[in-house]
């Protein structure tokens, strides 16, 4: 019982990053207290908290590489603040083009953008730390210049190397966790997929599609962390084939892309289904295949968390042969009208029958073998000139980054203004606040904002009452190692906790400092406030990024992105199914642009309604384009070697082609082309439907099936040229045409 506890336990990525922290805080808290230099403490944690937030995942070495950055940068962040303290103006210059360079070289990559983040954050917690007159006047400390910028970069040093012990002893455990948050997700995915198999007429497909577009998002981001989990582990070296460990979770990523790729298939209208086999129990048989392997996936995820063996039972299976059946029955009864849907029922079920036997491969180690091809591709910089090219490429006004940078270094200006004027010793809270809240997107930035008031006054709310019961030094040393750790436990999932926490450690911290912290309880309150003011006008006044202007380009790049996989998987179809690079590239490009389609669309509600008029036809794109890919995916999820040329060539180059041209048109904002080939895509799809029939032009099941799907493509294409050109002609046209 007490083994499955901890295991439980250890699975949990906030209880083992909460772990780690708790070691760093305690064991610097224990120096500072065997020391008896308790004020000390507070630039001390501060340090340490800002080497934690600078933390990626990467192997051992790359841990210490980017640590070795992380004290460097931090060492010239909290000099230059020492510096400059006492000069305002120049202060404020070197906040402002420091916070602009540093925003921009998160285009490096995570990394780096973490790292420059975790720079800003040190440099106000310098400020923080110099603020307090109480610790410069400290024994053996008075008048040094170096003071606060050696506590500080001590923190940061002994939590970095901390970390990087921590993933030398444990360098496999991210990845699990990463794996375990993929399966969950695609189990959640399947259940969610299951609900559109529902045979009940008049059924909003649509909306249920939707939904699943929005959560597809989802598993395209566990997908990518653990791609990028597993490719920071094998290095970009790696020229044989992983082994041991590494090749199971190799294996087992592998094996999530393809679900991912079936289960996002679509191989029919859903509601004609429902209209045709209203009678029939054959798709509640299908339903429950694909909810017997969401739970499937989520037994997996369990297991990997609990460091237990896989296991896949054989009710799928089950569930499969009855599918089958309940096909031959209908089939049996030899009616015309069910011929085309019934061979897509059939294809159907290939597909969950090759789905089940991945998870069961998933379940038995070794099982499937790896990909032949089993390299991933490599998204960091390669050399210096790499690096420069990228935030070289931000260097112009229509990037959001740029934008960006340029909005926090004013609102950082800003708020250092109203902190001369107001209150200049003892205001840099309100630069903090600024710093943690100003986002990228405006409904990023009020969702941080309110969390941040919430959770700043609770925070103040419990360091006063920690304060007055329990005023010793010892227990409030507790808190503060508590408050540190829940800080980290939760900053990515529940900010206004974490905001509570940071607060709660802040104002012990200097509690420890002065003996006195009440006084700082309201001018933090009202900080907070000033600060947060700031960062909402910033985004809304300054360079606003407002998704609705940036929906044709996002749109654009979904589309481009769907004709490229499109063009890939033909291909394959010409030479044979070959899981390549190239291959699952084209397919992660695709579902990497459909997800980032589903964010803007999400963020765009959370702005001013002016900015909205293209919200309907955003999310009919949205669906459109989720909808195609499906389609899409089921073309890649049953490659094999059949003729591409004739009839199967043109449809295929057809649909590419118009797919690059909406792109191109989007990207142009013109409308000039938007209806060109509409009329070819119709009858090109009768033509593929009606060869699909013909047993002399479609002599076999996958030849049937690339023309059923080519059609579906095809039928996708007009609706889309309609979404289109109302994004490109005005919102109050397209709901016009549509109202009819």
């Amino acid at each position: 019982m007490n083994t499955t506890w901890w295991r439980r336990l250890w699975a949990q990525d906030a209880f083992v990053y909460g772990l780690r922290v708790f070691v760093a805080l305690a064991g610097a808290m224990a120096l500072c207290w065997h020391l008896d230099r308790l004020p000390l403490v507070a630039p001390v944690f501060l340090g340490t908290i800002a080497s934690a937030i600078a933390e990626t995942d990467d192997n051992w070495r790359g841990r210490l590489r980017a640590l070795l950055v992380t004290l460097l940068s931090f060492g010239v962040a909290a000099a230059s603040v020492e510096v400059l303290f006492d000069r305002p103006w120049a202060f404020v210059g070197g906040l402002t083009l420091a916070t602009f360079g540093l925003t921009l070289l998160g285009a490096v990559g995570e990394r780096y953008r973490a790292i420059a983040q975790a720079t800003m954050i040190l440099a106000i917690y310098t400020a923080l730390s110099v603020e307090p007159d109480a610790l410069r006047a400290q024994p053996h400390w008075r008048g040094a210049f170096w003071q606060v910028p050696t506590l500080l970069l001590a923190g940061a040093a002994w939590y970095g190397l901390l970390s990087v012990a921590w993933c030398a002893l444990f360098p496999h455990q991210p990845v699990r966790q990463n794996l375990v948050r993929l399966y969950e997700a695609l189990g959640d995915y399947l259940r969610l997929k299951a609900s559109l198999f529902e045979p009940v007429r008049g059924v909003d497909v649509e909306r249920r599609r939707l939904a699943l577009a929005q959560y597809n998002g989802r598993v395209v981001a566990a997908l990518n962390a653990t791609k990028e989990s597993i490719f920071s582990r094998l290095g970009r070296r790696a020229t044989l084939a992983p082994t041991g460990r590494m090749l199971q979770h190799l294996n087992l990523y592998f094996i999530a892309q393809d679900v991912h790729e079936r289960a996002s298939s679509s191989h029919y209208h859903y509601n004609a289904w429902a209209d045709v086999f209203f009678h029939s129990d054959v798709l509640y048989r299908a339903q429950r295949v694909l909810a017997l392997q969401g739970a499937a996936c989520t037994g997996l995820a369990e297991a990997l968390g609990n460091h237990l063996p896989l296991a896949h039972d054989g009710a799928a299976p089950r569930a499969l042969d009855d599918l089958r059946g309940a096909i031959d029955h209908l089939a049996a009864q030899a009616q015309p009208a069910w011929a085309r849907p019934l061979r897509s029922l059939r294809a159907l079920a290939r597909n969950l029958a090759t789905l089940d036997a991945q998870l069961a491969a998933a379940a038995t180690p070794g099982a499937g073998g790896l990909h032949a091809d089993f390299s991933l591709f490599d998204r960091t910089p390669r050399s210096l000139a790499d690096a420069w090219a990228r935030v070289r490429a931000q260097l112009r006004l229509s990037s959001p980054l740029l934008r960006h940078a340029v909005r926090l270094s004013l609102a950082l200006a800003a708020g250092y203004g109203v902190m001369q004027l107001s209150d200049p010793h003892h205001g840099y809270w309100i630069v903090m606040t600024t710093l943690f809240v100003c986002q990228q997107s405006y409904g990023a930035t009020l969702a941080k904002v309110s969390q941040r008031v919430a959770g700043t006054v609770a925070g103040l709310v419990a360091g006063w009452a920690v304060m007055r019961l329990f005023p010793g030094a010892a227990v409030q040393a507790l808190f503060i190692v508590a408050a540190g750790v829940l800080f980290f436990a939760t900053r990515t999932a529940r900010y206004l906790v974490a905001t509570a926490a940071i607060t709660l450690l802040v104002l012990l911290s200097f509690n420890q400092i002065s003996g006195d912290a009440y006084t700082l309880i309201v001018p933090r309150m009202v900080d907070t406030l000033v600060g947060s003011a700031i960062a909402v006008s910033a985004v809304f006044l300054i360079l606003p990024d407002w998704q609705g202007r940036r929906l044709h380009e996002v749109a654009a790049q979904a589309l481009a992105a769907n004709g490229a996989y499109l063009r890939e998987i033909m291909s394959q179809y010409g030479s044979g199914k070959d899981d390549d690079l190239d291959y699952r590239l084209a397919r992660r490009n695709a579902h990497n642009a459909d997800s980032a389609l589903s964010a803007a669309l999400s963020q765009l509600f959370k702005e001013p309604g002016f900015v909205r008029r293209h919200a309907a036809a955003g999310m009919r794109l949205l669906v459109l384009s989720h909808t195609l890919l499906s389609y899409l995916s089921a073309l890649g999820a049953h490659r094999s070697r059949v003729e591409t040329g004739g009839l199967v060539g043109e449809a295929a180059e057809l649909a590419a082609a118009r797919l690059e041209a909406l792109a191109a048109s989007l990207r142009r904002r013109s409308a000039n082309a938007v209806d060109a080939g509409d009329g070819a895509a119709q009858s090109l799809a009768a033509r593929l439907e009606q060869a699909g029939d013909d047993d002399a032009a479609a002599p076999d099941d996958e030849q049937r099936l690339v023309l059923a799907q080519l059609a579906l493509v095809c039928r996708q294409l007009p609706a889309l040229g309609d979404v289109v050109a109302a994004l490109l002609r005005g919102e109050g046209e397209y709901m016009a045409e549509v109202s009819k």
